[in-house]
């Protein structure tokens, strides 16, 4: 994949390579990778949007069953919402196309990374291909069988009629009629392996048969392996794509980037007073934030990755500068800490958070995937995602003590034994909140507790508070979105100038 930044040469780029016999079918393996030139503006749009569907993908196949109406109905909306293929009858869907094969490839870069990253992705990708197979017409998956090369031979009518009795009691959910309308084909055993296992399949001298509408799962199978194999191969060659420094911001931040809605303090301001944050911390902070409130009461103090990630979770939900100067000023003084060192040694740090010395950069609070995927806690730290970074037992005895009910502590411990850690924390507001479904993806601490005081508030907002110094904070008019599908802000102009912005977009601490 070669980048220009340049508009004509991208629109050069566009021209020559519209040619829609390129993609033929809405679908593909992904087996040969994009040649085109793309402008970095263009690569960081498309992964973003790949990233958001394949969230998605996760949300949904953990809260319902996959294939059902419910399941079907919301992604096929995402899928519109996000430009990708979704009508596989569409003649004039050439771009969403292009989309599809470019961003499958840029994530795959940036999901190739270690096991983990890799072990999500394949899991996304093929429920994703699962979905979009099984939304063809019959015709069509015949027609897509075909072009990936895996034409399986249709049975005779007489060899159907033949095999009538054993195909209708091997096949769950069909009548005669129905197996006599549908197409079987004669699989090799070793290609139908999961049919088999759940004798869903008609075995006869080594083969299967298998009618259309399972054929998915050999199509699935097939799929995995094909992927599998690449990611693994896109792995070892990284080093020398890495070595291009226009992409290494991208491709090193991609598997953890968040792509919600910006929680800056300036939509936040004054929003809380220090006297309300012990209250909140219990009904309204998720459990990261919970946890480290807890550890800073306790001890008077925090490490470094607790104080960088609970004070901007803090300076997110609306403390302003000199309130979080005076809130740790006044619980490390109650440790081991005096006045003149919190000065001299910490409060550099909280105005550095806060864009006021340094290189006045002003930070942003940390995504959930930036708690889970970098800094892990070691012993006497107390930041993280609890989720993610505790002991399942010691997780599990933090829950009873927050007074989870058992069925709940026991949802939440299987899906984080299934690495579904943000689900898990959704499932863990879900608890607290008493409520069957949030109705929204969770990707953000800031996110959780701006959600959860909506939901105790009956819609409304945080009211503006008097401050601990007494000064009147007016309420800022401009509430914080949590619209999961807004974008991350990004220059249009050119591609130089997007790439002079890539090091902000990403900056980590």
């Amino acid at each position: 994949m070669q980048f220009s930044s340049s508009r004509a040469r991208l629109r050069q780029a566009r021209l020559a390579g519209d040619r829609r016999e390129l993609y033929p079918h809405s679908l593909q393996f992904y087996l040969e990778p994009p040649t085109e030139s793309i402008s970095l503006v263009e690569f960081e749009s498309f992964a973003i949007d790949r990233l958001k569907l394949l969230k998605v993908v996760e949300n949904l196949g953990v809260s319902y069953i996959k294939g059902n109406d419910v399941y079907k109905t919301k992604l096929g909306s995402e899928l519109r919402k996000l430009k990708f293929p979704y009508k596989a009858l569409a003649e004039d869907d050439y771009e969403a196309r292009r989309k599809d094969h470019i961003s499958h490839f840029i994530l795959r870069l940036a999901y190739c990374q270690s096991e983990d990253l890799r072990r999500w992705f394949l899991q996304q990708e093929i429920d994703l291909l699962r979905y979009r197979f099984n939304e063809l017409t019959d015709s069509l998956r015949q027609k897509f069988l075909e072009h990936v090369n895996l034409s399986f031979e249709a049975i005779s009518e007489d060899m159907k009629n033949e095999l009538t009795n054993e195909l209708l009691a091997s096949t769950p959910g069909f009548s005669v009629a129905k197996v006599k309308e549908q197409i079987f084909y004669k699989v090799g055993l070793a290609d139908a392996v999961d049919l088999f296992r759940t004798r869903r399949v008609f075995i006869k001298d080594g083969f299967a048969y298998v009618p259309l509408k399972d054929i998915d799962a050999i199509v699935l199978s097939n799929y995995r392996t094909k992927l599998s194999k690449a990611l693994a191969l896109t792995a070892r060659s990284l080093p020398s794509i890495q070595s291009d420094e226009r992409l290494q911001p991208l491709l090193n931040h991609l598997s953890h980037c968040y792509v919600g809605p910006d929680y800056s303090v300036q939509k936040n301001t004054g929003k809380i007073s220090l006297d309300q944050i012990d209250a909140l911390s219990v009904k309204s902070f998720p459990l990261c934030m919970r946890q480290l409130h807890k550890a800073l009461r306790d001890n008077h103090h925090l490490r470094h990755g607790g104080r960088m990630q609970y004070g901007l979770f803090l300076k997110g939900i609306g403390l302003t500068l000199d309130q979080a100067l005076e809130f740790w000023k006044k619980e490390f003084i109650r440790g081991k800490v005096d006045a003149d060192k919190f000065d001299k040694g910490y409060a550099y740090s909280i105005r550095h958070n806060y864009g006021r010395e340094g290189k006045r950069t002003d930070y942003t609070p940390y995504s959930c995937m930036k708690i889970i995927m970098s800094n892990p806690p070691s012993q006497g730290d107390y930041h993280g995602c609890p989720f993610r970074h505790s002991d399942p037992e010691l997780l599990k005895q933090k829950l009873q003590s927050y007074k989870i009910a058992p069925s709940g502590i026991t949802q939440i411990l299987e899906l984080v034994k299934g690495m579904h850690y943000q689900l898990a924390c959704q499932k863990y507001f879900e608890l607290t909140h008493y409520v069957d479904d949030i109705g929204f993806s969770l990707n953000h601490p800031n996110q959780y507790f701006t959600e959860s005081q909506r939901l105790l508030n009956g819609g409304r907002e945080l009211k503006k508070e008097i401050n601990n110094s007494g000064n009147f904070q007016q309420k800022n008019n401009s509430q914080e979105g949590t619209n999961s599908n807004s974008t991350p802000t990004s220059s249009k102009a050119t591609a130089d100038a997007e790439l002079e912005g890539l090091d902000e977009y990403f900056a980590e601490d």
